[in-house]
């Protein structure tokens, strides 16, 4: 499991003090560094202590997702959690849900629901349409020193011609870093895609760029094995309506794949989406209405999926505004970011789940 991820403790984390102990929260994010590269390239940095939720209190940590994993894992049963068990196939028995595995082992199942991405099986049984390839393809990596590596606790965010990039330290001794590419239309897909596999093409198109030193020297010292390289794919909203996501009787598709967001948001929203999950289900289970407790789901993530991916799209388009506006010196970015971090990132940490 690759990379880490930005985190905000706040209410919706804290509210679970045993199952999300405060260890897990790395390094603490004072700032975000945001760089225009090109032969005339200019940057802003952004102190991240200014930005607050209605609480007044809000930070940025890092989250390294295999420590995450680790530590949710532990809170259950010892059989509990099977990994490399990738579902091949679906079938009905009755009330029953028959998980056919990779292995040649089969899973019975009274409900299903599918968390583990766009191109899962689950998706495909449910019959939703296929995604919509978004025109980008991501590479990410993880770098790992044996000593301190020395840099600054800062969120590098980069963006240049056809390309996005940034680099976040997730402790004194790991990096996490991302390349996002929009081939041409003249591109094939396969080549662009093994190109992007390729750490000497992402040096030189940073490099071309002038892109700061610091995130070319970090991608030259990963590893193949701590790389992973995808094409980003997304649903519309009407894609994703309550009905249409839990046609399929005691099964439900959730997850950050439904719904496009602004980098970071991920780890809350899944923190979230678990708690209320759990808790429609067991009132379902409770009352024999677990079908109905599914599509009461469905409809909240639905009014979430709205709320934050409208947020998540307004962001990107006042950052591409931004860094054309920092060509002429014409805007206090400082003041500028803080506003719109504060804003579309308290729609996510101030929101209430409730309790299990």
């Amino acid at each position: 499991m690759i990379g880490c991820i930005l985190a905000y403790p706040s209410s919706n984390i804290s509210s679970q003090p045993k199952v999300y102990p405060a260890k897990i929260f790395i390094l603490r994010v004072i700032y975000c560094r945001l760089v225009l590269s090109s032969p005339r390239g200019t940057s802003a940095k952004i102190s991240l202590r200014g930005v607050k939720d209605k609480s007044g209190k809000l930070e940025f940590r890092t989250v390294r997702r295999e420590s995450l994993v680790e530590i949710l894992a532990k809170e259950l049963p010892g059989d509990a959690v099977r990994y490399s068990s990738e579902v091949v196939s679906i079938e009905e028995d009755g009330n029953l849900k028959l998980l056919h595995l990779a292995d040649g082992s089969i899973i019975k199942a009274k409900v299903v629901v599918g968390c583990d991405g766009i191109n899962s099986t689950v998706v495909k049984y449910i019959g939703l349409k296929e995604a919509k390839f978004l025109g980008v393809l991501s590479t990410g990596g993880f770098v790992e020193y044996p000593t301190n590596h020395g840099i600054k606790p800062e969120f590098l965010v980069i963006t240049g011609k056809g390309f996005h990039a940034g680099m976040l330290p997730c402790s004194e001794r790991s990096i996490y870093w991302y390349f996002n590419w929009r081939p041409s239309k003249k591109d094939k897909i396969d080549q662009s895609m093994t190109k992007m596999r390729d750490k000497d093409f992402i040096i030189q198109k940073l490099t071309t760029s002038e892109a700061p030193k610091e995130i070319i020297q970090v991608i030259e010292r990963s590893k193949m094995n701590h790389m992973v390289s995808s094409s980003l794919k997304s649903w519309s909203l009407n894609s994703i309506l309550p009905e249409k996501i839990t046609k399929k009787r005691n099964t439900c598709v959730i997850g950050e794949a439904l719904n496009p967001l602004m980098p970071g948001l991920g780890l809350c929203t899944s923190l979230e989406e678990s708690v209320v999950l759990v808790r429609y289900l067991s009132d379902g289970v409770h009352k024999g209405k677990i079908e109905k407790a599914l599509k009461k789901f469905a409809q909240h993530k639905w009014k979430r999926c709205v709320e934050l991916s409208t947020g998540a799209s307004l962001v990107r388009f006042i950052v591409k505004s931004t860094f054309w506006l920092l060509r002429f010196r014409k805007l206090r970015m400082e003041d500028f970011w803080v506003m719109i971090l504060a804003t579309e990132l308290s729609a996510a940490t101030d929101y209430d789940c409730g309790k299990l």
